[in-house]
C-alpha cells in the first residue's frame, strides 16, 4: 500500500516527466489580492498568469499546494468532522498549462497517472463533461467527451449542468467548461445494486470527486457576459486526501496515514479510541483537522487575533477546543501537544512546519488556556440566563447568539445543556441573529468591481525606487463600489507610487491632468496591477499625467522602514537569534515591529536595542541595494527572509552594514537619513510574540517636544522642586499611606453596619430587614455577602446614595434562594423606581439609578416581594 508521501510524491514526479516545472506551495495566508483570506485553490498564486498580468516563464506549472476553505460556496466550517471526507485544511494536487497543452493532453495524462501510475480500477472510474448552456449560448463540450472516450466506456461519460462543470474563479474573471472524475469505494454489493453514475455528484459520501480538469476559455465580465481569453489554459485541482483514501483503500480519509497519527495521538492524551461512539469520533476528526488548518496558517505568519483572517484561524481553533472540552472532556490545554506528531508527519515536504514548530505551539497552547477560562466564564453567563428567563419560556435566541458569538458555544452544546435542565432554546430567534451577523459581515466586504476600460496595453512598471514623479499615460481603469461608497482604481503605463506590501502603506499623492488634479488616496497591488485609488476621474484620461508622489509622506515611511531593518538586526544582537519578524506596519507616521521572542523586554534590553540602532543611525551607512538576485544567491549572502513572505525565483536586497534582508521596499539612502529612533511601547501581541512601536525622524522630534512639555508641567505642579522624581515619588507614598488609613475606614465602618444589622436581624427575628446606610456601592456589596453568609436565611434589602446617585441590593441566604426567591428579579423588578437597573445572581443583586425621590419606595417595595413570596 503506498502512503501518502509516495502518493504526493509520484504525482509530482509523473509530471515533471511530462516537463512541467515543480513549484512551491504558495502560503495558506493570501497577499496581494483583496478578494481573498486564504490560498483556497491551487491556481490561486497563478492569478496573475492566467489573467496575463505577467510574463509566462514555464508554460506547464505542477505542485502540491496547501488550501484552506472555511466558508462560501465551498463548505460550512460548523459541518467540518460532521462527514469523513470534507476538511478546512486541505492539499491539492495541480497541474497547469499556461498556453501551451489543452484538453486532449490533460485527460490523456489524468487518466494514465490514475490507472496505469496509480492502478485505480477503471471500473470504478466515472467521468463527467460539460453539458453546454443554452441561455449563454454555451455548446456542450464534445471536444472533451470525444477523448475521454478513448479511455472509458460511453456509459461512464456524464453529461453535467453549467453547477457542476463549468468553473468561474469568481463573479468576474477566468472561466471555463471543466471535466471531473469521480470514483465508486461502494462494495462489489452495493455496486451491483446500483449504478455509480446515478450517484455522481449525488452527495453520497463513497462515490466523490477525486480530481476537476478545468479547461480555460473565457472572460467573465462584470455585466455577466462571457467574452473569449487571448490563450487557452488548463487548470487542474486533485483533493490529495481523497485520492490517498481511494489509493488506501480506506471508507474514510481520516483512516489515512495522513490524519490517523494525529487521532492515535488524541486517543492516547485522552484514554477515548476512535469508533467507539460517534460524538467521539466527531470530536476527534474536528481536532485532527483543525490543528492542521490552525498550525500552517500560524506557520504562514498568520496570528489568531479578533479580525480579518486572524479571526477565521481563531474560530477554528477554538472550535477544536470545545469540541476537546465539550465531547472528550478535556479542561486543559491539550491540542499544541499534536503540533510536533504534524511536524513528523508533514515536515519532510512542508518544512515551514518543521522549522516552526514550537513557534506554533506556544501560540496554540496560549490561544487554549485563554479559551478554557472563556468557556467556563460562558458556563457561568448560562447559568445566569437560565435564572434570569421565567419558568415556561424559551431560552431567547439573542441570548443564545450571545453565548456564541462572544463565548464559542455553539447552538447544539447550548441546546443540550439546557434540555438537560429541562428547558428549550429558541432555535428560530438564534437563526434571525446569525443570518443578521451575516449579512453584516457581507455587507462589510462585498466588493462590485466594474470591468477594466482599456486604454492601452502594457503598463504597470514601477519605477519609485528612483524617482517620485513620472509623466506617464493611463493604461487603464475601473469602477468599484464598496457598499455606498464609489471610488476608481486607475493603473498607470509607468508609476513612482509604491503599492502597499511588506508592511509598508501604499503611497499617496496626485494624478496631474493639464489643469485637472486628482488626488491618489491608496495604492495597492493586485494581481500584478499597481491600483492609484480616487474619489473621482479627470474628465480626459487619455491625455498625459504627471503621477506625482507625496513627497514627504514617502520620506517619511522610507525612514520607518529602514529603521524596521535595523531593528530586526538590534534585537537579534541584543536577545538573540531566535528573534524572527513576525509582521510590521510601516507608515509616515510611526513603525510597529512584531518578532518572536517570550519573555517581555527588561528596561535594559529595550535601552540596549535603541542604542544599538541609533549608533547604525549616526555611522551613516550607505544603502547597498541588490535588485535582481537569484533567492540562492541573496540568501548565501546572509539575507533574511522575511516570516509568511512568498520570494520568487528573483529577489531584491537591502543591505545597511552588517543588516541585510530581503525586501521590496523604499529606503533611505543612508542610515543618517533616518534621524534618530525612540521606541515608544513594547508590548504582548501573543504567546512568544512581542510588538515594539517606535518613531523616527519628524515623529522623533514630536515626540521630544511633547515629553518635554510634560515634564515642564509636571515640575510646575510640584512647585519647581531640583529633584522632580523625588518630590513626586515622595507625593505618591503619602497618596498611598492615606489611601490605606481610607481603607482602613471603610473597613471598619463595614464591621460597624455588620454588627448592628445582624444584631437588629437576630433581635428582633424579622422576616425582612430594609436599611438605608451611608455606605458606598463597594461597602454595600462588601456587606451584603458577609450578611449572606452569617444568615442561611436572611432577607436584607439594602439602600445607598453616592455622589449623588442612588442604588439598592438585595442579599438572601442560602436556604432562602433552595425555597425559590431570586435577588436579581427582584432588583430588575424595582429599579425603575430610581430610574436605573441592574442585575446578579439569585444570592446576591445590585442596582444603579438617577433618581434618589424613589429609593424608599423601591426598598420598600423590594421588601414587600420578599414578604408575600
Amino acid at each position: 500500500m503506498l502512503t501518502s508521501k509516495e502518493i504526493r510524491r509520484i504525482f509530482l514526479e509523473f509530471f515533471q516527466s511530462k516537463g512541467h516545472k515543480i513549484v512551491a506551495s504558495a502560503p495558506l495566508v493570501v497577499k496581494n489580492d483583496p478578494t481573498l483570506m486564504f490560498t483556497n485553490a491551487g491556481m490561486n498564486q497563478f492569478k496573475d498568469l492566467f489573467l496575463g498580468n505577467v510574463e509566462i516563464k514555464y508554460p506547464r506549472i505542477a505542485n502540491s499546494q496547501k488550501c484552506l476553505r472555511v466558508s462560501g460556496k465551498h463548505n460550512d466550517l460548523e459541518e467540518v468532522g460532521i462527514d469523513t471526507y470534507h476538511h478546512t485544511m486541505f492539499e491539492m494536487l495541480g497541474n497547469w498549462s499556461f498556453g501551451d497543452y489543452f484538453k486532449k493532453e490533460a485527460i490523456e495524462w489524468a487518466w494514465e497517472l490514475l490507472t496505469s501510475v496509480y492502478k485505480l480500477p477503471m471500473d470504478r472510474l466515472y467521468v463527467t463533461v460539460f453539458a453546454g448552456d443554452e441561455s449563454e449560448g454555451l455548446p456542450y463540450d464534445e471536444e472533451a467527451e470525444g477523448h475521454w472516450r478513448n479511455y472509458i466506456a460511453s456509459d461512464r461519460i456524464l453529461r453535467g449542468s453549467k453547477k457542476d462543470n463549468f468553473w468561474e474563479m469568481g463573479d468576474t474573471g477566468p472561466c471555463g467548461p471543466c471535466s471531473e472524475i469521480h470514483i465508486d469505494l461502494r462494495s462489489d454489493e452495493e455496486r451491483a445494486a446500483k449504478p455509480g453514475g446515478e450517484l455522481v455528484n449525488q452527495g453520497h459520501p463513497k462515490v466523490i470527486e477525486i480530481w476537476n480538469l478545468v479547461f480555460m476559455e473565457f472572460n467573465r465580465k462584470a455585466d455577466g457576459t462571457l467574452e473569449k481569453l487571448p490563450a487557452r489554459h488548463v487548470d487542474t485541482g486533485m483533493g490529495f486526501e481523497r485520492l490517498t483514501m481511494a489509493l488506501q483503500g480506506k471508507q474514510s480519509n481520516y483512516d489515512t496515514d495522513i490524519f490517523q497519527p494525529l487521532i492515535k495521538k488524541i486517543e492516547l492524551i485522552t484514554g477515548l479510541s476512535y469508533g467507539s461512539d460517534e460524538k467521539i469520533n466527531i470530536a476527534m476528526r474536528v481536532i485532527a483537522d483543525h490543528i492542521r488548518a490552525v498550525s500552517f496558517a500560524i506557520a504562514d505568519g498568520q496570528l489568531p487575533s479578533n479580525t480579518g483572517a486572524g479571526y477565521v484561524i481563531r474560530r477554528i481553533l477554538r472550535r477544536a477546543i470545545r469540541y476537546g472540552y465539550s465531547y472528550l472532556g478535556v479542561r486543559t490545554a491539550f491540542i499544541h501537544t499534536l503540533v510536533d506528531t504534524l511536524a513528523d508527519e508533514m515536515g519532510d515536504y512542508y518544512t515551514e512546519i518543521r522549522e516552526a514548530a514550537e513557534f506554533v505551539a506556544r501560540v496554540i497552547r496560549e490561544e487554549e488556556v485563554t479559551f478554557i477560562r472563556t468557556i467556563e466564564s460562558g458556563l457561568n453567563r448560562l447559568e445566569e440566563v437560565v435564572q434570569n428567563t421565567p419558568k415556561g419560556q424559551k431560552i431567547a435566541g439573542q441570548k443564545i447568539f450571545e453565548l456564541y458569538d462572544t463565548y464559542g458555544f455553539p447552538y447544539d452544546l447550548t441546546s443540550l445543556i439546557l434540555r438537560e435542565r429541562g428547558l428549550e432554546a429558541d432555535e428560530e430567534g438564534f437563526k434571525r441573529e446569525m443570518q443578521k451577523q451575516k449579512e453584516r459581515s457581507r455587507a462589510a466586504t462585498e466588493l462590485t468591481t466594474g470591468d477594466w476600460i482599456e486604454l492601452q496595453t502594457g503598463g504597470d512598471v514601477f519605477i519609485g525606487y528612483d524617482a517620485l514623479e513620472s509623466l506617464t499615460s493611463v493604461a487603464r481603469f475601473r469602477k468599484v463600489k464598496s457598499g455606498e461608497k464609489i471610488f476608481y482604481q486607475i493603473a498607470l503605463i509607468e508609476t513612482p507610487f509604491y503599492p502597499e506590501g511588506g508592511g509598508q502603506v501604499g503611497d499617496t499623492g496626485l494624478l496631474i491632468f493639464g489643469e485637472e488634479v486628482i488626488e491618489v488616496y491608496d495604492t495597492k497591488k493586485e494581481n500584478g496591477i499597481i491600483l492609484h485609488f480616487t474619489k473621482n476621474l479627470p474628465e480626459d484620461l487619455t491625455q498625459p499625467v504627471l503621477a506625482r508622489v507625496d513627497a514627504r509622506k514617502r520620506r517619511n515611511a522610507e525612514r520607518n522602514h529602514s529603521a524596521t531593518h535595523l531593528l530586526h538586526f538590534a534585537l537579534r544582537k541584543v536577545l538573540g537569534t531566535h528573534v524572527e519578524q513576525k509582521g510590521s506596519l510601516v507608515s509616515p507616521d510611526y513603525l510597529r515591529f512584531d518578532f518572536s521572542h517570550y519573555a517581555r523586554l527588561s528596561d535594559e534590553e529595550l535601552q540596549n536595542v535603541e542604542d544599538l540602532v541609533n549608533e547604525l543611525i549616526l555611522e551613516n551607512i550607505p544603502l547597498k541595494e541588490h535588485r535582481d538576485l537569484e533567492l540562492e544567491t541573496a540568501l548565501k549572502m546572509g539575507a533574511m527572509a522575511i516570516f509568511g513572505e512568498k520570494y520568487g525565483e528573483r529577489v531584491r536586497a537591502i543591505q545597511f552594514g552588517p543588516s541585510t534582508e530581503l525586501c521590496g521596499g523604499t529606503h533611505v539612502k543612508s542610515t543618517g537619513a533616518i534621524g534618530l529612533f525612540k521606541i515608544i511601547q513594547e508590548s504582548a501581541i501573543s504567546a512568544g510574540v512581542r510588538r515594539i512601536e517606535a518613531v523616527t525622524g519628524q515623529r522623533f522630534l514630536a515626540e521630544y517636544r511633547r515629553n518635554l512639555s510634560t515634564l515642564e508641567k509636571l515640575k510646575g505642579l510640584l512647585k519647581n522642586p531640583k529633584d522632580p522624581v523625588a518630590s513626586l515619588s515622595n507625593l505618591l507614598e503619602e497618596k498611598n499611606r492615606l489611601h490605606k488609613l481610607v481603607e482602613q475606614m471603610e473597613q471598619a465602618e463595614v464591621e460597624q453596619y455588620f454588627k448592628l444589622l445582624s444584631a437588629e436581624y437576630a433581635d428582633k427575628n424579622e422576616e425582612v430587614l430594609v436599611k438605608r446606610t451611608t455606605l458606598k456601592p463597594a461597602q454595600v456589596k462588601d456587606l451584603a455577602f458577609r450578611l449572606k453568609q452569617r444568615f442561611e436565611n436572611g432577607k436584607f434589602v439594602l439602600g445607598y446614595v453616592s455622589e449623588g446617585k442612588p442604588g439598592l441590593a438585595v442579599s438572601l441566604g442560602d436556604a432562602v434562594v433552595r425555597a425559590g426567591y431570586n435577588a436579581a428579579k427582584i432588583v430588575r423588578e424595582v429599579s425603575p423606581l430610581i430610574k436605573g437597573g441592574g442585575g446578579g445572581q439569585p444570592h446576591f443583586a445590585m442596582a444603579g439609578g438617577s433618581d434618589s425621590s424613589g429609593l424608599d419606595e423601591a426598598l420598600q417595595k423590594a421588601a414587600g416581594i420578599l414578604s408575600v413570596i
